[in-house]
C-alpha cells in the first residue's frame, strides 16, 4: 500500500515537461522534493495506520468483565419460606409483577402462593429452560412446588437463576453485554441511521459536508464539532480519546477511511452497537445497547418497545445530558425527535410516532450500585481468584463466578448491623458514625460464607474490616484453652474444679504478669463449666499455663490460623490480633465437631460460554476428636443459658441452643461475639477505627448485633450428634457427684466415656459414701442452685 501511494504522488509531482527559468526550476526542485519528504511521511503515517486498525479489527475482541453470581435460591417442599419472602428474591432477580405471568421474569400471586414463569439459564450442569411454575405456602414454608401446563406436575426441586451481585471490570471499568447483528431489533438499527449517520450504508466512513461544515466552524473561531459518521464515532471510541482537536479530527478521518477499505458495513455496525458508551453506573462505565437495555429498562434489547429503542439512541448523542434518570425532561425531547427523524426517512408511521411519543420514558427507578453492591464480599471473591488466575484474564475474559453469598442473609447482616450501631451511639450518647463493626456469616457444615459486611456503610467500597481489620479477640480464645483440657478426660470434666484465686506469673523476656477477672474479684474453686460460662480469666490463665502454652497455641494452625500468636501467658486470654473472617474459621471448626472446612466464597467457574472451568469443592479435614468438641459446644451453649451472654435471648428463643462467646479487650476497645446455631456460625466485631475505647463489653455490642441478626434470618435449633464416646450422666450441679439412676433430682451432663464422677449420691438427696470411702453430704438447695438445675435439666433432656 505505501509503494501505490509513492508512485502516485511521484507522478503527480513530475514537472520536467513544463518550461521554467532556471531559479524556478530549482525553487521547483527543492518544493518537489520537500513534498515527496512530507508525502513519504504521510505514506508510512498511513501505513502505520493502517496495520494499526487491521490488527485491532481482525483480532477484535472486547474485554469482557467477570460476572459475579450470588447463590442460586433451590425451592422444595419444606422448605422455610414465606410468600413475601419469596417475592424478595423474585424482586431481586428483576421480576415484574403481572395480570399474567407468561413471558420470562413474570409473576403474579395466587389464592395460596405465587405462579411465575423463571428464565432460561446456563448452570455449570447444563442448561436450564424457563418453566411455568406455581408454588405454595402454608405455616411459614413450601407445601407444594408445580409445573403448570395442560397437566400440571409437581416437582420435588427447582433451581432459580441466581442474582448477578457484581463483576470485574477492565482497566476503565467497562461492561457490557455482547451482541451479534442479527440479534439486534431493525427499530433500533433504523432509528441510529435516522439520527446519526443517514448516509451509513452508502458513504466511505466520512461525510465530507459534515467535516467542511465542522472545518468552517472551527477556522472562524466557532465551537470546534464533529460532522461525525457513525464510522468516525466508532473509531473515535475504538482507538482516540475525546480531546477535541485539529489533529485529533485528521486521525478520525484517515481511519475512518482505512477501516471502511477492510471492513464491511455489518462488521462496522455490530462493532458500533457494542462499543458505544450509554451511561454511568456508578464507578462502572455502560457500554453497548445490550447491557443499556438491561441498565435503564431491566428487559434485553429485543423485548423493548419502539418508544424505549428511541430513548437509547437519543442518548447516543450525550449519555450525560440525555440520561432517562437524572434528566428525564431532556431525555424525552430527545427521544421524540428520534422518533421524529424515523418518520421523516418513513421507517415508521405517523401512527406508531403518534403512539410511541404518548408513552413515558418507562426507564426502571433504582439507584446505581457501582461495580457491586456488595463490594466487601466482592474484595473476597477477588482475592481469591487472584490465587489462581491472571489480573487480565479476570478483568477480560468474561468469566462465570457463582458464589456462596446468600443476598437474604447479607440484607439482614448489613441491617442489623447499622440499625445496632446507631442505637448503641444514640442510647449512650456516643457521636453518630463513631462506631464501625464487622460480620461474617457461614453455613456451619459447608463452610460457605453467606454474608460478609465490611462496615456500617455497606456500600461503600473502602476499608474492609470483616477480612483486614487485625485486632485482638479477648476471650474469644479461651475455648480454644478449654478444648485442649477437655481432651484428657482423666483429668478434666466440666465439673472439674479450677482455681479461681490471684496469679501472679513469671515469663523470661517480659514483666509479671497479673490477670485480673472482669469484676475485679477472685472466686475461688469453680467448676470448669462454669469458668467458661462467666469467662474468669485467672483460672482460665491457670488452666492454660497447667496444660503448657504451647500446647495450646500449637492447636491453632489445625483450625486455620496461620499465625502464630506470641508465646506469652497472655495469650491464653487473647491478647493477640485476628481478623473476624480468621475468628470465623476457628469457630466454624467448633460447629462443625472439629472437623475444618476451610471457608469459601465460590463455587465454580464457568467460561464465557458456559463450559465448566473450575470447581471448588468441599473439603475436610478432622483436626479435633468429636467427643472433646461435643464437651465444649455444651460448655458455650451454658455462656449463653447462664453466662455473660445470657441477654442474648432478649432476642432468641431458648430453644435454638445457641452456642456462643463474648470477648472484650483491654479498656474497652473491642467488643466481639462469635456463636453457632444449627445451620449458621456468624462473628461479629464492633469497635472505633482509631483504637480508643468503645465504652463497649462482648455482651453490651456485638452481641446485640448478632441477636437482631439471628432474629431476622431465623436460623435451625444447635442439636449435635452425640459422639458414641459419650454417656449422659446424671448429676447434683453443686457437689458434682453421681446421682442413681432414676433420680429426677439431678442433672444430665455429657462426659466422655469413663470419666463421670465416680462417688455417688443416695436417691435425690441423701448422702451416701463415695468410692474411695469418705462420705459425701448433700447442703440444702438454694434458689440459685435450683435455677442452676433447672437450666441443665432444660439443656440435656
Amino acid at each position: 500500500m505505501q509503494l501505490r501511494f509513492l508512485l502516485f504522488w511521484n507522478k503527480l509531482l513530475s514537472w520536467n515537461k513544463f518550461h521554467f527559468s532556471p531559479n524556478f526550476k530549482a525553487y521547483g526542485k527543492a518544493v518537489r522534493v520537500i513534498a515527496l519528504l512530507l508525502l513519504l511521511g504521510l505514506s508510512s503515517y498511513i501505513f502505520y495506520l493502517d496495520v494499526t486498525i487491521r490488527e485491532a479489527f481482525d483480532g477484535r475482541k472486547f474485554a469482557l468483565p467477570a460476572r459475579v453470581y450470588g447463590r442460586a435460591l433451590e425451592v422444595y417442599p419444606g422448605l422455610k419460606l414465606t410468600p413475601a419472602q419469596f417475592v424478595e428474591e423474585l424482586q431481586a432477580l428483576s421480576y415484574h409483577e403481572r395480570p399474567e405471568p407468561s413471558e420470562a421474569a413474570t409473576y403474579k400471586y395466587t389464592l395460596n402462593g405465587i405462579e411465575f414463569t423463571s428464565r432460561d439459564f446456563v448452570f455449570g450442569d447444563g442448561p436450564q429452560v424457563a418453566q411455568h411454575l406455581r408454588i405454595e405456602f402454608a405455616d411459614g414454608k413450601v407445601s407444594r412446588l408445580q409445573q403448570r401446563g395442560s397437566t400440571d406436575l409437581d416437582l420435588p426441586l427447582l433451581r432459580m437463576e441466581p442474582p448477578v451481585i457484581g463483576g470485574i471490570y477492565p482497566g476503565h471499568n467497562e461492561d457490557r453485554a455482547l451482541l451479534k447483528l442479527e440479534q439486534v431489533p431493525k427499530p433500533l438499527i433504523d432509528a441510529l441511521i435516522s439520527v446519526e449517520d443517514r448516509k451509513f450504508f452508502s458513504h466511505w466512513g466520512i461525510d465530507p459536508r459534515g467535516i467542511a461544515r465542522a472545518l468552517y466552524k472551527t477556522v472562524s473561531g466557532q465551537r470546534i464539532e464533529g460532522g461525525s459518521t457513525l464510522t468516525q464515532q466508532l473509531v473515535k471510541n475504538f482507538f482516540l480519546t475525546s480531546e477535541r482537536s485539529l489533529s485529533r479530527k485528521a486521525n478520525e478521518v484517515l481511519m475512518a477511511l482505512l477501516l471502511e477499505m477492510h471492513y464491511s458495513k455489518d462488521e462496522i455496525l455490530e462493532t458500533y452497537l457494542n462499543e458505544i458508551f450509554l451511561g454511568q453506573d456508578g464507578s462502572r462505565a455502560i457500554h453497548g445497547f445490550g447491557l443499556a437495555s438491561y441498565f435503564y429498562f431491566d428487559r434485553p434489547l429485543d423485548r423493548l418497545e419502539l418508544h424505549e429503542i428511541a430513548t437509547l439512541v437519543g442518548m447516543v448523542k450525550g449519555p450525560g445530558v440525555y440520561d432517562p434518570r437524572k434528566k428525564p425532561e431532556q431525555a424525552l425531547k430527545r427521544r421524540n425527535i428520534v422518533l421524529q427523524e424515523m418518520v421523516g426517512l418513513k421507517v415508521i408511521t405517523q401512527a406508531q410516532f403518534a403512539a410511541a411519543r404518548q408513552k413515558p420514558l418507562g426507564v426502571v427507578h433504582r439507584a446505581p450500585t457501582g461495580t457491586s453492591p456488595y463490594p466487601a464480599f466482592l474484595q473476597l471473591v477477588h482475592r481469591q481468584l487472584q490465587r489462581d488466575y491472571r489480573e487480565e484474564d479476570l478483568r477480560s475474559e468474561g468469566l462465570r463466578i457463582f458464589t456462596t453469598l446468600d443476598p437474604r442473609t447479607q440484607h439482614h447482616a448489613e441491617q442489623a448491623l447499622t440499625q445496632r450501631l446507631a442505637e448503641i451511639e444514640k442510647a449512650r450518647k456516643i457521636p453518630a458514625n463513631t462506631l464501625e463493626g464487622a460480620v461474617v456469616i457461614s453455613s456451619t457444615q459447608q463452610g460457605e460464607i453467606l454474608a460478609l459486611v465490611g462496615g456500617r456503610e455497606a456500600r461503600y467500597a473502602g476499608y474492609n474490616r470483616a477480612v483486614d481489620a487485625q485486632r485482638p479477640i479477648g476471650s474469644l480464645a479461651k475455648p480454644v484453652v478449654y478444648l485442649t483440657a477437655l481432651e484428657n478426660p482423666n483429668r478434666y470434666t466440666l465439673l472439674t474444679p479450677l482455681d479461681d484465686s490471684p496469679l501472679v506469673w513469671s515469663q523470661h523476656g517480659t514483666s509479671d504478669w497479673r490477670p485480673q477477672n472482669y469484676d475485679h474479684q477472685f472466686h475461688g474453686n469453680v467448676q470448669l463449666r462454669t469458668a467458661l460460662a462467666h469467662s474468669y480469666n485467672v483460672s482460665t490463665a491457670r488452666l492454660g499455663i497447667e496444660l503448657g502454652m504451647n500446647r495450646i497455641l500449637d492447636k491453632l494452625p489445625k483450625f486455620g490460623i496461620e499465625r502464630r500468636p506470641p508465646p506469652f501467658a497472655s495469650s491464653l486470654l487473647g491478647a493477640y490480633e485476628l481478623s473476624p473472617i480468621e475468628v470465623e474459621q476457628l469457630y466454624q471448626t467448633f460447629a462443625d465437631g472439629g472437623f475444618r472446612t476451610p471457608l469459601r466464597a465460590i463455587r465454580e467457574i464457568l467460561t464465557a460460554e458456559g463450559k465448566p472451568l473450575q470447581r471448588f469443592p468441599l473439603n475436610v479435614e478432622q483436626v479435633a476428636a468429636p467427643a472433646p468438641v461435643y464437651l465444649l459446644t455444651a460448655a458455650l451453649q451454658g455462656v449463653v443459658r447462664e453466662g455473660t451472654a445470657q441477654s442474648l435471648t432478649n432476642w432468641l428463643p431458648a430453644e435454638l441452643n445457641v452456642a456462643g462467646k463474648t470477648g472484650t479487650t483491654d479498656d474497652l476497645r473491642d467488643s466481639w461475639f462469635a456463636g453457632y446455631t444449627g445451620d449458621r456460625v456468624a462473628v461479629v466485631w464492633v469497635g472505633r477505627d482509631d483504637n480508643k475505647s468503645s465504652g463497649l463489653t462482648g455482651a453490651s455490642g456485638a452481641m446485640t448485633v448478632w441477636g437482631e441478626m439471628m432474629k431476622n434470618i431465623q436460623p435451625e435449633p444447635l442439636q449435635p450428634a452425640m459422639p458414641e464416646e459419650i454417656e449422659m450422666v446424671n448429676v447434683d450441679p453443686v457437689s458434682g457427684l453421681r446421682y442413681d439412676e432414676g433420680c429426677k433430682a439431678g442433672m444430665l451432663l455429657p462426659f466422655i466415656k469413663g470419666s463421670a464422677p465416680a462417688a455417688v449420691m443416695s436417691p435425690c438427696g441423701a448422702s451416701s459414701m463415695d468410692t474411695s470411702g469418705a462420705r459425701a453430704e448433700t447442703k440444702p438447695e438454694g434458689k440459685k442452685d435450683a435455677e442452676k438445675k433447672n437450666w441443665f435439666q432444660r439443656l440435656f433432656n
